[in-house]
């Protein structure tokens, strides 16, 4: 595994070396992540923050015996209740104008 010493600029920049960069398969523009932990901090790609959380949820679905489809249609049925909660009040409070 490389190991790099690298200066950090005014700004706190940091240059990640070229063999790494090469390795993780970064470019100009993508997103890192900053992970902080006990003995210091980890950079990765954003990306695998994001595979890992969804590789997470996943197994949590799957305990909890719930497929992703009713996961997303249980969101659709409280996003409509709270739209519902939200709206008929304010139109119920102004039927009197109709």
């Amino acid at each position: 595994m490389p190991v790099a010493a690298v200066r950090v600029q005014e700004k706190g920049q940091v240059t990640i070396p070229l063999e790494i960069r090469r390795k993780l398969g970064l470019k100009k523009g993508d997103l890192v992540s900053f992970v902080e932990t006990e003995d210091g901090v980890i950079i990765q790609p954003a990306e695998l923050i994001v595979g890992k959380a969804l590789g997470e949820l996943g197994r949590a679905l799957k305990a909890k015996g719930i497929t992703l489809e009713e996961l997303i249609e249980s969101g659709r049925d409280i996003r409509q209740e709270i739209y519902e909660e939200k709206y008929a009040r304010d139109s119920d409070a102004h039927s009197d104008l109709l």
